[in-house]
């Protein structure tokens, strides 16, 4: 639930996300579920010419489990917010 709760806060924010396939996304947090499964909003794909029958995609829904990372924006990393809700985590409770 910690990262759940992480994504909640960066909803309309700008990230990429970087699907298992090698597609990078980047686009506005539209939202974010217990699942983490994604939707943007004003997406475009990060490398065009390798895929260009995605420069028409404007908003997608992207599943939890295709996703190998998310990069944030670095102004919305605290570092310190992280550090104590994993320290939480960690101690059960």
């Amino acid at each position: 639930m910690l990262f759940f709760s992480y994504f909640k806060e960066l909803v309309g924010r700008e990230v990429t996300v970087e699907l298992k396939n090698d597609l990078a996304i980047r686009g506005t947090l539209h939202s974010v579920d217990q699942y983490l499964n994604i939707k943007l909003e004003n997406t475009r794909v990060v490398d065009q010419d390798k895929y260009p029958h995605m420069m028409s995609v404007r908003n997608c829904f992207i599943r939890g489990s295709v996703v190998r990372y998310v990069q944030l924006p670095p102004e919305g990393v605290d570092v310190e917010l992280l550090h104590d809700a994993t320290r939480r985590e960690a101690r059960g409770g």
